[in-house]
C-alpha cells in the first residue's frame, strides 16, 4: 500500500476499500434480491441479529415476559448482516434502511412496522406501559439517554470500533481519534452514575437496556475486546450499573436470542417460543 498522502478526487467513486464488510457495503439503498420473510404464529415479529442494536430488544422482550406480558411472546428470526439477508425484498419493506433489528406487529390493523432500535424500544415500553415513566420528568430523562445513545453509539461502534477492530489495516489517527470520543463517552455515563442508580433515576428503563447494549458491554470486556485498551477500570460506576445489569435474568436471556457465534451454550439462532431458551 502506497505511503504517499491521500488526496480526495473532485467526485468520489465507488472502489472496495477491503475489510470484513466489503462485500455487503454499498452507496445506494434498496433491496438486492427478492425474498419473503418468515412468519411466525405470535402478533410481534422480530428480524434481527444478536449486535448491541440487536440485543436491544430481545432483552425489553424478555424483561415484559418475565414481568408477565404475555403478549410480548414473539418469534425471533435470524438475519444475517454478513451475507446480505437485510438487502431481501421482504426485510427492506419493513426497513428501507436495511438495518437490523426490525419489528412488525401483527396484533395491529393494518400491522405495524417500527424500525431503528431505539423507536422499537419506545414502541414496546408505550405498547405495554412499562420501563418508561410516566411523569414527565421521569419520561424526559429516559427519552434524554435513549436519544443520546442513539447519537453516540455511531462513534463507538462505527468509528472506535471499526478502525479498532474491523478496518483492514491499524491506522493510529482515526483509532486515537475514536478512542478520544469513546473515553469521553464513558465519563460522561459514569459522572451521571456516580449520582443515579440507574441512568433516569432510580427506575429501570429503556434507556438502560439501550445504553448498556453498548457501552455495558465494553465495560463487560465482551464487545471488541477492548476493555485494557480503554482502561475501563476507570470507570467505577459505570462498572457498578453494567454488572448489576448483566446479571438481570431477562438480560442473560436477551442477549442469547438470535446470536450465532461464542460459547454453542449461548446461541439461539431464532427464538419462536419460551422453551427455545431453555
Amino acid at each position: 500500500m502506497s505511503n504517499a498522502p491521500y488526496v480526495p478526487p473532485k467526485v468520489w467513486k465507488n472502489e472496495a476499500v477491503g475489510g470484513q464488510f466489503a462485500s455487503i457495503n454499498r452507496p445506494v439503498a434498496g433491496p438486492t434480491h427478492d425474498k419473503t420473510l418468515p412468519k411466525g404464529k405470535h402478533p410481534l415479529q422480530l428480524y434481527s441479529l444478536a449486535t448491541p442494536n440487536g440485543i436491544k430488544v430481545t432483552i425489553l422482550l424478555e424483561e415484559l415476559l418475565a414481568l408477565g406480558h404475555t403478549e410480548a411472546e414473539y418469534d425471533a428470526w435470524l438475519i444475517r448482516i454478513n451475507e446480505g439477508d437485510q438487502f431481501s425484498s421482504g426485510f427492506v419493506d419493513i426497513n428501507p434502511n436495511s438495518k437490523i433489528p426490525a419489528l412488525v406487529d401483527y396484533s395491529a390493523e393494518p400491522p405495524i412496522r417500527v424500525f431503528e432500535s431505539g423507536s422499537i424500544l419506545l414502541y414496546l415500553a408505550e405498547k405495554f406501559g412499562r420501563f418508561l415513566p410516566t411523569d414527565p420528568a421521569g419520561r424526559t430523562e429516559t427519552l434524554n439517554w435513549l436519544f443520546w445513545q442513539m447519537g453516540a453509539a455511531p462513534y463507538l461502534g462505527g468509528g472506535f470500533g471499526h478502525f479498532y477492530v474491523y478496518a483492514p489495516e491499524k491506522m493510529e489517527y482515526p483509532i486515537n481519534r475514536f478512542t478520544m470520543e469513546a473515553k469521553r463517552q464513558l465519563d460522561v455515563l459514569d459522572r451521571r452514575l456516580s449520582e443515579s442508580k440507574y441512568l433516569a433515576g432510580d427506575e429501570y428503563t429503556i434507556a438502560d437496556i439501550a445504553v448498556w447494549s453498548w457501552y455495558g458491554q465494553v465495560i463487560l470486556g465482551g464487545l471488541y475486546s477492548a476493555a485494557e485498551f480503554l482502561a475501563v477500570h476507570e470507570y467505577t460506576h459505570v462498572q457498578r450499573w453494567a454488572h448489576e445489569i448483566a446479571k438481570r435474568p431477562a438480560v442473560v436471556r436477551g442477549t442469547r436470542v438470535n446470536r450465532t457465534w461464542g460459547d454453542e451454550a449461548t446461541q439461539v439462532p431464532e427464538r419462536h417460543d419460551a422453551t427455545d431458551l431453555d
